[in-house]
């Protein structure tokens, strides 16, 4: 019922748009589960795959999920939205030993209301390389859910400048890390993971690693993780790395909850002097080793930190100011 309360809503919003187009437009393309590649991908002959659909989509286009299915790995060169609406379940399973979505673009993507799941032969659930120097590109997960897949739910490594958005999405059961941004070149990144969760991977749940990246001050790597979910991960809730003459790493973390993790639940390593990450009421409890360990680490005395079995704090903390 939800199904088709949906796709008469959409059927009606679309309605004009589809009348008034040319033939030859591909702003927003369809696909469904009794579609076919060979269609012209419109909403009243939809493909099959979302691959196809990406194909010949306009660059900045749309492509919408008609109906619940699984619609096969995507491989992004161009800025484009793929999206499902609410009450549809658009699955994406990679083939084995490759990413359920590869993005390599310079253009900017969204995807919403995907569920990505590896069955434990996929890589990455979400993996983006490249994007071209001195480039500024957009990267939106919204409401999606990662797992299953041998290596990180979402592993990012941009290398220019990447404006990221993680929003209410679960990356979990992943072979190593739940959500790994690790700018690498003259990459880096700025953005918010906020309301997701990233829980039960093998590795850490979110790791910000700056030291891939050669970039030097004025530019930095800055993510906010707030409202979130870091827990029950194999080794570290969070984990924040950047060495010496690697770039600027500046991380804030806020309502966020990072216990019952296999080692930290608040890890900073690397020792560049550039290092910050600051801590505004977040919870660490029933971790294995620290609640929070490391140095250039700022709590705005808010926090709950207890109950860890080896400590709850270790390393330096400073106070609450930016270098």
């Amino acid at each position: 019922m939800r199904t088709a309360i949906t796709l008469t809503a959409l059927a009606t919003v679309l309605a004009c748009s589809f009348i008034t187009a040319p033939a030859h437009a591909r702003a927003r393309v369809f696909v469904a589960s009794y579609g076919n590649d060979a269609n012209p991908c419109t909403f009243g002959s939809p493909c099959k795959t979302f691959q196809q659909a990406v194909n010949v989509v306009d660059p900045g286009g749309e492509v919408t999920a008609i109906d619940s299915a699984g619609f096969g790995p995507i491989n992004i060169t161009q800025a484009v939205t793929i999206t499902s609406p609410d009450g549809v379940e658009a699955g994406i399973v990679p083939n084995p030993g490759s990413p359920g979505i590869s993005i390599n673009t310079t253009g900017d993507v969204f995807l919403r209301g995907l569920t990505i799941e590896g069955n434990n032969s996929g890589t990455d659930g979400i993996s983006l390389t490249g994007g071209g120097t001195g480039t500024v590109t957009t990267l939106g997960i919204v409401h999606c859910v990662i797992r299953h897949f041998t290596h990180d739910g979402i592993y990012l490594q941009p290398t220019n400048t990447l404006h990221l958005s993680i929003i209410d999405t679960i990356a979990s059961n992943n072979g190593l890390e739940g959500i790994d941004l690790s700018p690498s070149g003259n990459g880096t990144m700025h953005g918010v993971v906020d309301h997701s969760t990233a829980s039960s991977n093998s590795g850490d749940g979110i790791t910000v690693w700056g030291s891939n990246s050669t970039l030097r001050i004025p530019d930095y790597l800055g993510i906010e993780i707030v409202n979130s979910v870091a827990s029950t991960n194999g080794v570290n809730g969070v984990k924040v790395h950047s060495t010496a003459g690697t770039v600027a790493t500046q991380v804030t973390v806020r309502d966020t909850s990072a216990s019952l993790n296999g080692n930290d639940g608040f890890l900073i390593e690397g020792g560049n002097v550039f290092e910050d990450v600051f801590l505004a009421h977040v919870v660490a409890t029933l971790n294995v080793n620290h609640g929070a360990e490391g140095s250039n680490l700022t709590s705005f005395g808010d926090n709950h930190i207890s109950g860890n079995i080896n400590g709850d704090t270790s390393g330096s903390w400073g106070t609450a100011s930016f270098h």
